[in-house]
């Protein structure tokens, strides 16, 4: 199936958009799950810490989420052991300074502010597909040294 994304978006707008992007980006040996919660993104990565479905390469985060915000998930990505190093890049129209300090000293790995204008947004999303799933070495790819 390929390199798995994990979209954590409640707006189906913003999803649908991302989904688009995503295809349009050439990225055809990838798939997305779409969690449209906090919680249903940490029952995803629960189940893939039990190996049950495949880990994804990276995870992109909103951070205003109905039931668990992006901050909290976030932070309960980073303290489990079994998902504390998949790279996060938070996908968010905040543009608050304070949300982008509290998502890097949570453990962002990134973090992108949402354009309205769907071809910036679109090459954004392109530029996160190509570096996130080609150029970036995840730990669980590495072979042991």
């Amino acid at each position: 199936m390929g390199k798995k994304i994990l979209l954590v978006e409640d707006n189906p707008d913003d999803v649908e958009l991302a989904l688009l992007a995503l295809q349009a980006s050439g990225m055809e040996n990838s798939h997305t799950v779409v969690a449209r919660d906090g919680q249903e993104a940490l029952d995803y990565l629960q189940r893939t810490a039990h190996g049950s479905v495949a880990k994804p390469e990276v995870i992109l985060l909103d951070l205003k989420l109905p039931r668990i915000d992006g901050f909290e998930v976030l932070k309960r990505v980073r303290a489990n052991p079994a998902t504390r190093y998949l790279p996060i890049v938070i996908l968010s129209s905040s543009r608050e300074e304070r949300d982008l300090i509290t998502c890097y000293e949570l453990g962002a790995n990134s973090y992108i502010q949402k354009s309205l204008d769907f071809s910036i947004f679109s090459e954004s999303v392109r530029q996160i597909g190509q570096y996130w799933l080609c150029l970036n070495e995840v730990p669980w790819q590495c072979p042991r040294v």
